[in-house]
């Protein structure tokens, strides 16, 4: 067992399911740092990447009913766990407060996305 918050093997990648939207956008931001430490010591020069399978609000993408399940699903975050369910710009916020320079995000089959983070 381990503590994310306090430290992340070196890794060429780190894949995170389901996790973030447990959390408060500061936790995300510790836990995205130690995320990018890992694969900055773990990858070869700037080749890591942190994977986030995760919903993405409002995305262009999705239909009505996907965005109403998020929206429902975002409600039982708050309920449940005192975190949310974010839209892009609240995740751009988020990976730039940890350090990434970029990232990709790919809608997929159902309410959540597949967001690739770059060092």
């Amino acid at each position: 067992a381990g503590d994310m918050m306090e430290y992340v093997p070196p890794a060429d990648a780190v894949l995170l399911k389901c996790v973030l939207h447990n959390w408060s956008d500061e936790d995300c931001v510790k836990i995205l740092t130690k995320c990018r430490e890992a694969i900055a010591q773990g990858a070869k020069a700037g080749a890591g990447k942190v994977v986030i399978i995760d919903a993405v609000v409002g995305s262009p993408t999705h239909s009505q009913q996907v965005l109403e399940a998020q929206v429902l699903m975002d409600m039982q975050m708050m309920m449940l766990f005192m975190s949310k369910e974010r839209e892009e710009l609240n995740w751009q916020k988020i990976f730039m407060e940890a350090g990434f320079s970029h990232y990709k995000i790919q809608p997929i089959l159902g309410m959540r996305s597949i967001i690739e983070l770059y060092p």
